[in-house]
């Protein structure tokens, strides 16, 4: 069993509180399951007894995870290589679902759905690629933001749209359909003799960046998030005169270890940026990580947004992420991306 890598993260979890109070679907469903300590008691049971990957409630729960990376960033130790892996015994878990044959019906049916929309198509001109992901689609403001700030900066770039470039599918626990998919993607990018990718969506960033080197696979084109992209661009902003709120991506922060860009640009544009909640440590993402889990809980996705609600007193929020910014919109909240905020202030 793949959790069998993760013994020392099982053994040190188990009996920790530590960061429960970093645990946000914790504290919206109050359970103790939907901690890394119960997470982690969970994968001690089936390590000992192998018949229990198929306890539905079992299942269930580690399927609730927003893989939120909070917990094991701010695990003593972490930083120096020395903490424990928790998302990344949560992964092992869900493949060993998935080769068991355990996994919810729900759960396969996303995975066929996203395997099938592996393909894009390009347009315009440029040595900059812009992809543009699924949540980055169902907010054109993005694109449009980016467009506007791309000709101010005298950029030519060409868009890529299409769908899943192996993150889904890795979340969800079907390991080499994700590295297929992530082949595939590769293959296409090398092909188009880019010098750089640019993408708006953390989770595509960390795809790009993390999982493709841990798969072996190669990118011809230097990545980049797009608050990188455009605070490059050293454009001139009109003065900000409100206060805003910064959601830290979980990708962006806790993923990729405090990917400095996002903090660069709003410094240029000159924003004031108020504290969101009571400590800076928790993830306000509603469930970034998990990347699908508005589809395989969306009244789970609603309670952590409401939990997003609670903590926030700005009238504006800002986020690098599309995915919070289409979920915490759906909550009602006023939230803008990082693209949008610099296109506005202009």
């Amino acid at each position: 069993m793949h959790i069998n890598q993760f013994t020392e993260v099982i053994s040190a979890c188990r009996f920790c509180f530590m960061c429960r109070h970093l645990s946000a679907v914790g504290q919206a469903g109050c359970r103790e399951a939907d901690t890394p300590r119960g997470r982690a008691l969970i994968a001690d049971s089936i390590r000992m007894h192998p018949e229990k990957i198929a306890d539905a409630d079992f299942v269930d729960t580690i399927y609730r995870s927003d893989l939120a990376g909070s917990n094991r960033f701010h695990c003593d130790g972490y930083h120096d290589g020395k903490g424990y892996d928790e998302v990344g015994l949560q992964l092992a878990l869900r493949r060993d679902i998935v080769e068991a044959g355990t996994q919810p019906e729900n759960v396969k049916k996303i995975a066929d759905e996203f395997e099938k929309t592996a393909d894009w198509k390009v347009e315009g001109a440029g040595d900059v690629l812009y992809f543009t992901d699924r949540y980055s689609q169902s907010t054109p403001e993005i694109a449009q933001s980016f467009a506007k700030l791309a000709e101010k900066g005298a950029v030519k770039y060409r868009t890529i749209s299409g769908g899943c470039i192996g993150k889904v599918l890795r979340v969800l626990g079907y390991a080499d359909r994700s590295k297929a998919v992530a082949k595939k993607f590769a293959a296409f990018i090398n092909g188009l003799g880019a010098k750089t990718l640019v993408v708006s969506n953390p989770a595509a960033y960390d795809t790009l960046v993390n999982d493709y080197k841990e798969y072996g696979i190669e990118l011809k084109v230097k990545v980049m998030h797009s608050s990188e992209f455009i605070a490059n661009l050293k454009l001139a902003y009109k003065p900000i005169k409100e206060s805003v709120g910064y959601i830290e991506s979980d990708f962006l922060k806790n993923y990729v270890k405090n990917y400095p860009y996002p903090a660069e640009l709003l410094k240029q544009i000159g924003a004031k940026c108020e504290p969101i909640g009571t400590n800076i440590e928790e993830s306000y993402t509603a469930g970034e990580a998990a990347v699908v889990l508005p589809l395989l809980n969306p009244t789970l996705t609603g309670q952590l947004a409401g939990q997003v609600a609670k903590s926030v007193d700005n009238e504006l929020l800002l986020t690098a992420s599309p995915y919070t910014r289409r979920t915490l919109s759906d909550a009602n909240l006023k939230v803008l991306t990082l693209e949008e905020f610099a296109a506005q202030s202009l």
